[in-house]
């Protein structure tokens, strides 16, 4: 019996009107109430997080910054977390600026930037986040941030990544959530790394976990998880190396995968 289920939240847990559908809502109860932990794990700031699962009825711990904080919804008690580490922050602000690439961090779960454009009110209004102009943003580099994130043009993205690869080393973890989001964290940061601390935490074994994404930062818990399901929609590569692969963010394929694997555990076969 699975006893854990980690879930992303955009292109998997909620559609593309970013919302998440009663039958999907009504889903995740019946998991809870069965007895299985039901957790989010994502990219996205714990702030703009937090929000989407207590609309869910949600009161666990919960995944946030691609792994890179883990934090319990009812009292916010930090269980996990990880940093991006001040010199690897110092040389990514310098070459951003270097550049001109907008660069933007999260300090105290805020989202900063050294100034307003249009990739940030994207962003912002993508994610329904708050942001903070700070034009010393250099000072920032030296506070603890749990992910930076560069956004621009996917090919180009493609390119930049072994570039900072090579200039930053292996202290950092360096993903993409969607094509358009180069993000930065602590070599540790990982929803893999995350989602196997939480079943530690629950004393819980790898193989009763799932976990479902549809992008490739999901990658990591698909393959520490006893069970990896792509969405539907999901990018190819991470289809490829899925257990299991479930219908579309817009098709309730998180709500197919519970019912098939947690509700219905004698009936389901991968």
């Amino acid at each position: 019996m699975y006893k854990l289920i980690a879930i992303d939240i955009d292109d998997t847990l909620i559609n593309d009107d970013k919302e998440v559908t009663p039958a999907t809502q009504q889903a995740l109860e019946q998991a809870v109430a069965k007895g299985t932990v039901v957790t989010l794990a994502t990219g996205r700031a714990y702030a703009s997080a937090q929000a989407i699962a207590r609309q869910t009825g949600l009161n666990v711990p919960i995944i946030t910054y691609q792994g890179a904080l883990v934090k319990n919804l009812m009292d916010e008690k930090v269980l996990y977390e990880r940093y991006v580490p001040v010199e690897a922050a110092r040389k990514l602000h310098d070459y951003c600026i270097e550049h001109n690439l907008h660069l933007q961090t999260y300090i105290d779960d805020k989202l900063y930037a050294r100034e307003l454009n249009q990739h940030l009110i994207d962003y912002t209004t993508l994610n329904r986040t708050q942001y903070y102009i700070e034009p010393d943003f250099a000072k920032l580099m030296e506070l603890p941030t749990p992910k930076m994130l560069i956004i621009d043009d996917p090919a180009f993205l493609d390119e930049l990544q072994p570039i900072l690869r090579e200039l930053l080393g292996d202290s950092v973890h360096i993903t993409k959530s969607k094509p358009e989001f180069l993000e930065i964290m602590h070599k540790e940061g990982t929803k893999g790394a995350a989602l196997t601390f939480l079943a530690n935490h629950f004393g819980c074994d790898l193989k009763d976990t799932i976990a479902v994404g549809d992008s490739w930062n999901d990658h990591e818990m698909l393959e520490a998880a006893g069970l990896g399901v792509a969405m539907g929609n999901a990018i190819e590569p991470l289809k490829a190396i899925a257990n299991y692969i479930t219908a579309s963010n817009n098709e309730d394929g998180v709500k197919e995968v519970i019912e098939k694997f947690i509700l219905n555990p004698e009936q389901a076969s991968v």
